[in-house]
C-alpha cells in the first residue's frame, strides 16, 4: 500500500511541476500544499531568526554581532582611501553588543574582547568624529572596563600583508597534497587521538568566513555506541560504516542570521572550513571520507534526536576520519580540468 501511494504521488508530482515551474506563486503554492521538502529548512530558518532576536541583548547573540561587526570595521580601516568617518549605520549596534558582552561575566570570551577592544581602539583613534558625538564616550568608557582584564600581547587589528605568517610550500607542493587527500573508506583500526582533531580543527577555523561569524561547529564521536549510530546513519556509509574510527558532523547554526537571505551561509562557510580540516588532516597522516548529508526528513529527525540539535540547527556533512590502510584501492575519480571549469567573461 505504502509503495502504491508513493507511486501515485510520484505521478501527480509530474503532473503538477510543469506548473510550478512556470512562476514564484506556483512554486510558493506547489512546495507549500504539495511538495513538504522545504518545510524543515523553513522551520530551521524561521526558529533561527526568532532565537537571534529572542536573545539580541545575551552574549551569546552579542558575539554574532561582534565577529561580524568588528570584521566590517577591519575593513573599512583597510581601505585605500580610507574614509575619516565610516560605519555609522552600524557602530552603534556594535558598542551595544560590546556592552552586553562585558555584562555577562561567567562566559567572557577574553581573545574575542580583545579583538573588539584593538580593533575599535584604532577605529576611534583615526575617525574623525563631531563636537560632542557620544559614540568616543561610549567607548572610552567600555575601554576602562576591558583593559584591565587584557594580558599584553601583539595587537589584534588590521596589519600590513607582508606581515603575514609566510608557507614555505611551492604550488607544485601544494598541489601534491591536493592529489594526496582523497576520500578514504579503508582504515587501519587505531583510535585517532583527540589532539590530532582539535589541531585539524584550529586549522579549519583559519578558513574565510562572511564577516568572520564561522556559523558552524563540529561534534565528534570517537567511539562507543554514539560512533556506531552516528556512522550508520548516512546512506553513503554502507559498506564500511563499522571500520570508521571517528566521525565529525559539522552543523550550521541559522541563528547567527537575523534575516533568511543568509540562509545559505552557513553551507558556504561551513564548506571552506571543511577543506581545510581535511587538508590539514593529511599532513598528519590522517585521511578522510566526506559524507553527503541530503535533506532527508526521517534522516534530519533521526540525527537532530541523536545529536541534540537546536530546531535551528542543520547538518552540513559528515567527514570519516583514520589511519589510512595502506592497502586500501582508492577510486580514480577523474577530475574536470581546468579549461572545462574556468571560463572568462
Amino acid at each position: 500500500m505504502k509503495k502504491q501511494l508513493q507511486q501515485i504521488r510520484q505521478k501527480l508530482d509530474k503532473v503538477l511541476l510543469p506548473y510550478a515551474a512556470k512562476s514564484r506563486l506556483a512554486a510558493t503554492l506547489y512546495y507549500a500544499f504539495f511538495n513538504p521538502h522545504f518545510r524543515r529548512e523553513q522551520h530551521a530558518t524561521a526558529a533561527g531568526r526568532h532565537h537571534y532576536h529572542l536573545h539580541e541583548e545575551s552574549s551569546s547573540i552579542a558575539t554574532v554581532i561582534l565577529r561580524r561587526n568588528i570584521h566590517r570595521l577591519e575593513k573599512g580601516l583597510s581601505m585605500v582611501p580610507r574614509k575619516s568617518l565610516f560605519a555609522l549605520d552600524y557602530i552603534d549596534e556594535t558598542l551595544t553588543a560590546l556592552q552586553n558582552l562585558l555584562a555577562d561575566h561567567q562566559a567572557l570570551d577574553l581573545v574575542l574582547l580583545k579583538y573588539c577592544h584593538d580593533v575599535m581602539d584604532s577605529y576611534f583613534s583615526v575617525t574623525q568624529w563631531p563636537e560632542g558625538a557620544s559614540q568616543p564616550v561610549t567607548f572610552a568608557a567600555l575601554k576602562a572596563q576591558i583593559t584591565p582584564r587584557l594580558a599584553q600581547s601583539r595587537p589584534s587589528a588590521p596589519a600590513p600583508y607582508e606581515q603575514r605568517p609566510r608557507a614555505d610550500i611551492s604550488y607544485e607542493q601544494f598541489l601534491i597534497l591536493c592529489q594526496q587527500r582523497c576520500s578514504v573508506r579503508t582504515f587501519l583500526p587505531q583510535s585517532v587521538p583527540k589532539t590530532v582533531l582539535e589541531q585539524a580543527v584550529a586549522a579549519a577555523a583559519q578558513a574565510p568566513s562572511a564577516c568572520n561569524r564561522q556559523p558552524f561547529r563540529y561534534i565528534a564521536a570517537t567511539e562507543g555506541e554514539m560512533l556506531n549510530k552516528l556512522a550508520n546513519l548516512p546512506m553513503g556509509t554502507v559498506g564500511y560504516a563499522n571500520g570508521i574510527p571517528a566521525l565529525l558532523a559539522v552543523v550550521g547554526d541559522l541563528s547567527a542570521y537575523p534575516f533568511e537571505r543568509d540562509r545559505h551561509v552557513i553551507y558556504i562557510d561551513a564548506s571552506l572550513s571543511n577543506m581545510q580540516l581535511m587538508l590539514a588532516l593529511e599532513t598528519m597522516g590522517l585521511a578522510s571520507c566526506s559524507i553527503n548529508w541530503p535533506d532527508i526528513e526521517n534522516y534530519e529527525a533521526k540525527i537532530g534526536r541523536l545529536l541534540k540539535l537546536q530546531p535551528f540547527e542543520r547538518v552540513v556533512m559528515l567527514i570519516a576520519v583514520g589511519y589510512p590502510d595502506p592497502q586500501a584501492l582508492i577510486p580514480h575519480s577523474e577530475k574536470k580540468t581546468a579549461t572545462e571549469l574556468l571560463t572568462y567573461v
